[in-house]
Formats: structure tokens, C-alpha cells, sequence
């Protein structure tokens, strides 16, 4: 099949949303479809196989969207007519202007679209300090539905949590299927637990923004009787790194933040003792799951703005968002009991089976297909 795929965000692969992308748009070549990739990444000009549209200023919100790594794509119409001509599919990623522009495109056109669900809408009215309104969130959902979700044959959701939340936010239910973006085999891969230090380590993996909170964590640790005894691995980039280094100074904890590379993660979380997620808003925590499949325990923030929740396989592995005292408990269960930990890995051997990327993409694929099957049929 001649399949289109529209990146409003694509860029370093530095967030899950880029990930699953990439992971997306590689599978799909090896499978021998011919992939077009419309994105605003410039360094992609001349690169084969991808269509690049110019970067659409916002104006003073550029440098709030420059600070989290993002550039937003300007949607040109005329240079997404001619990619999207000929296509089977249309694969819309992000609700924003490209991926909106590619799908009323593509159905003036008789192209069949579907399209991702990987933006929550407290992943933008965070930019705009307003992530905890209700009122601004439901309108953003309303926006996506009306600009993007409404126009499209099929809806890739990545969990069955964002499935519902979305469904109760617009009051209606929509084709679509739950697929996850799934875990590379390199996590699932056997290798020796090499320690990354003398102290109890905790990893902790996610974009140093609000909506993160790794915050919890810090005083988590910072206020416990084993403080002096554990190290926490942050691993990302973003606009509050400075001031979770200041607050990790401030309770006296060992914490390095540090961006890794895909290929280093695997190698580094099987050195460390224990895996704590914070986020609070969340579609789909790749990050978290990867750790599972790589044999770390987690322990998840309970948020109800998260799906990562669902991956806790009992209280142990939850603890309640926004509570440092609830965390370092939690934190405190395994730290004192190595044969726990040891137990909890054994439980999470089956549940991890579920997410290996190679399954959850032969499901995309299908999706794809049966999309652009169905359209022929009814065409």
C-alpha cells in the first residue's frame, strides 16, 4: 500500500509521541509499503521518503514550545496535495493544523484517513497554565474532535482509558480500535543485572515538564529514613530540569538528570533496583512499560488524568498523586524487602508479554488495511 503518514510533531525522539512514530513508520517499510512521511522537521529535506512542510510560528508561545522541544508544522496545502496523491491511507498522528489540513484533504479527495490519539489536552493547556481547568480541558477535546476526529474512517486509540475519556468528553463513541504502541524486543532481551551503583537505585524516565511531577519523587526520598542510601536516575530533557535540580539540592538527594539514547535505556534500567512513574496526565506510559519489560517493578502514580495506573498490578505498585508520604511507603515495601521485589518481578512476566511492539504493529497495519479496504468497498 501507498501509505501517508502526517507528523505535526516528529523531531528528536525524545517523547512517546515521536517514538511511536518512528516505530510506526519503520515497521511499515519493513513490511514493503510505501511510506510518505509529511513532516516540518528540516533536516529531512531531501531525505527520501519524507515531504517537509515549513514551521509555523505561534508568536510568544514559540518560546514556551521551543523550551519543551516542540516545533509545530505550518500547514501548506499545496505541498500536502501532492504528497497525500495517490495514497490507499491517510495516517494523521496529532489534532493540529498539518494532520487537520492532510485529512479534509484526503476525504475531498476519497482518500480513507485514521488517525492517533496521542495528545491529552492537558499536553496543551499545560502551555498555557491552565492544565487543572475542566473547562479549558473539555474545550480542547471538543476542538480535536471537531477538527480532526470527526472527518476520520478509523481512531487509533493507544489505551482503552484515553478511549473513554475522550468518548465521555464528546458524548459519543467513534470507529476505532485500542492498540498499544508497544515495547522494542531490546527491552525483553535476557542480560545480567549489573548494578549502576552502591546505593538502591530508582529510575525514573519522563519529559521534565508539570504534567510529569517528578517533584513527588524527590520529596519522597528526600524526606525518608533511607535518603542517604538511594540514588534516582531522571532521564529526559525539558523546561523544569533546572528547577528539579534545585529542589533535589535542596533535600539533599543523589539525583542525576540526564538524556539517554534508545539504545542505552535497555543496558541502563537493567542495572537499577526499582522503577517510579509520576506522571500525572498520561495516554500511554511507553517509558513505564519498557521498564516492566526489561524486569523492573514500578510504582505508579494512581492519577485518574493517567492510564499508566492501569499497568499496577496491585496497591504496592500504586501510590497516590501528589503524596510524598504515600510514595516514600511504597518506596520503603521494597527497599526493605529485596524477596518482594524478586516476587513482583515474577508476577509482571506474563502481563509484559502483551505489549511486544511487533504484535502491536502487525495490528496497525491491519488497521491500515482494513481502512483502505473498506473504503474501496464502499467507493
Amino acid at each position: 500500500m501507498k501509505i501517508v503518514i502526517v507528523c505535526d510533531v516528529l523531531g528528536k525522539p525524545n517523547n512517546g509521541t515521536t517514538l511511536a512514530a518512528y516505530n510506526l513508520i519503520n515497521f511499515l517499510k519493513m513490511r514493503g509499503h510505501d511510506v510518505t512521511v509529511v513532516c516540518a522537521d528540516q533536516d529531512k529535506k531531501g531525505v527520501d521518503g519524507f515531504v517537509v512542510v515549513p514551521i509555523q510560528s505561534w508568536g510568544p508561545l514559540d518560546l514556551i514550545l521551543k523550551a519543551n522541544h516542540v516545533y509545530l508544522a505550518k500547514a501548506d496545502k499545496k505541498i500536502v496535495s501532492q504528497a497525500i496523491a495517490g495514497a490507499d491511507v491517510v495516517h494523521v498522528l496529532m489534532p493540529f493544523p498539518l494532520g487537520v489540513t492532510a485529512a479534509k484533504l484526503a476525504k475531498k479527495s476519497g482518500i480513507p484517513v485514521t488517525a492517533s490519539f496521542h495528545a491529552q489536552a492537558e499536553n496543551v493547556t499545560a502551555h498555557i497554565l491552565l492544565m487543572n481547568s475542566r473547562l479549558a480541558n473539555h474545550i480542547t477535546y471538543m476542538c480535536f474532535y471537531r477538527l480532526l476526529y470527526r472527518r476520520v474512517d478509523m481512531i487509533h486509540y493507544p489505551t482503552q482509558f484515553i478511549r473513554e475519556l475522550f468518548e465521555k468528553q464528546i458524548k459519543r463513541s467513534l470507529p476505532c480500535r485500542v492498540i498499544s504502541n508497544g515495547v522494542n524486543d531490546a527491552f525483553f532481551a535476557k542480560r545480567e543485572h549489573k548494578r549502576l551503583d552502591d546505593k538502591f537505585t530508582i529510575f525514573c524516565i519522563g519529559r521534565f515538564s508539570k504534567e510529569k511531577a517528578q517533584q513527588t519523587l524527590i520529596k519522597a526520598v528526600g524526606k525518608s529514613d533511607f535518603r542517604d542510601n538511594i540514588k534516582i536516575l531522571f532521564a529526559g530533557c525539558g523546561p523544569k530540569e533546572k528547577k528539579l535540580k534545585r529542589l533535589a539540592k535542596r533535600y539533599h538527594v543523589d539525583a542525576d538528570f540526564k538524556f539517554y539514547a534508545r539504545d542505552e535505556l535497555p543496558a541502563v534500567l537493567s542495572g537499577a533496583d526499582l522503577y517510579v512513574h509520576t506522571a500525572v496526565v498520561e495516554i500511554e506510559a511507553i517509558s513505564c512499560l519498557e521498564a516492566i519489560a526489561v524486569g523492573l517493578v514500578p510504582i505508579i502514580c494512581d492519577s485518574p488524568r493517567s492510564a499508566t495506573k492501569n499497568f499496577a498490578l496491585d496497591e504496592r505498585c500504586l501510590f497516590k498523586a501528589g503524596s510524598w508520604r504515600d510514595l516514600a511507603e511504597k518506596i520503603a515495601f521494597f527497599y526493605h524487602s529485596p524477596e518482594q521485589i524478586a516476587a513482583y518481578q515474577e508476577k509482571y512476566r506474563a502481563f509484559r508479554e502483551q505489549f511486544r511492539q511487533e504484535d502491536c504493529m502487525m495490528k496497525m497495519e491491519q488497521m491500515l488495511e482494513d481502512t483502505a479496504a473498506l473504503a474501496k468497498k464502499t467507493s
